[in-house]
């Protein structure tokens, strides 16, 4: 069963069975998307973001999250009470009703309507794609064979979304940090979805785990790799110095041992290796907020 959370102890069933139809006790889906939101804002404005936008991205982040969440529990309702890792899930063990989920994601997409009406009309626009991406990436993984890509693309837009609403335009790096989270969140949604392979061939389900097989950490090092390069070409393009280039070393270090370990390490042991990507994040994040550092120093 599932591992025991401050939301179980919740009486209200229809409260504690929403947090966790949102993995609201889940929090490493939102900081994957988090961090390159946050390398896409700090790259705009040149190491300082306007608070208010800050605020109004990290709200969107933990809403838009937590509706892919709804959205992906609601179009795998059939198949989750198969999967041992997600039978538990509130739709799967029904705990929760298919009109109170759908009420459920109306109303979080409706405060991320509000809080996307709040950004300037460019990256308003750009918000509509983005609520495309995050809602029909469940049904992705019965007709491609990638569906881990498309996540991808779904995590990436957020830079784009995000440089707009700095800038009012989109410049030549927000499209190289689309390009690393593309590559990145392939890379990593790999690794998940190794955990769940055998489910998966059993219930009809398609995946990048599935699609390479053996050679999955192969392609689980060419997607770091491209994510790395993309990294490289962002901070040439912001003219960044040395200590960027220092964080992405150690970020490429932090993946390449994730590619050796699941080439080496049991199943069990994926999750942890998968988890592990939010500190990735974060060690980009510390690169762009030392390079402004520096650049104020000097």
């Amino acid at each position: 069963m599932m591992n025991q959370s401050w939301i179980e102890t919740i009486s209200n069933p229809i409260v504690r069975e929403s947090l966790l139809l949102m993995r609201v006790n889940r929090s490493v889906g939102t900081w994957l998307l988090l961090w390159p939101t946050l390398w896409s804002l700090m790259g705009a404005s040149s190491g300082y973001p306007d608070r208010v936008l800050l605020i109004i991205f990290i709200l969107g982040t933990f809403i838009m999250r937590s509706a892919g969440c709804v959205a992906n529990d609601l179009a795998d309702r059939n198949f989750d009470p198969h999967v041992e890792r997600t039978r538990y899930r509130p739709l799967a063990r029904g705990a929760i009703s298919m009109v109170h989920a759908v009420g459920l994601l109306i109303f979080l997409l409706a405060i991320a309507l509000f809080l996307g009406m709040q950004l300037n009309r460019q990256a308003l626009i750009l918000c509509l794609p983005g609520a495309f991406l995050a809602l029909s990436y469940p049904l992705t993984k019965r007709w491609i064979d990638t569906p881990q890509l498309y996540l991808g693309i779904s995590f990436g837009w957020a830079t784009i979304i995000a440089w707009a609403a700095v800038t009012g335009r989109v410049d030549g790096p927000a499209w190289t940090l689309f390009l690393a989270t593309v590559f990145w969140a392939t890379g990593y949604d790999t690794i998940y979805g190794m955990i769940d392979k055998e489910d998966d061939l059993k219930i009809g389900v398609k995946s990048t785990a599935i699609l390479f097989g053996d050679r999955g950490w192969m392609a689980v090092a060419i997607f770091y790799g491209l994510t790395t390069l993309f990294w490289i070409v962002t901070g040439y393009l912001l003219h960044y110095s040395f200590l960027y280039a220092l964080a992405v070393l150690g970020a490429a270090v932090h993946l390449a041992i994730q590619v050796v370990q699941i080439r080496r390490l049991p199943k069990a042991r994926l999750l942890g290796i998968f988890t592990s990507n939010q500190w990735t994040g974060a060690i980009i994040f510390v690169g762009f907020s030392l390079e402004k550092i520096f650049e104020h120093v000097y």
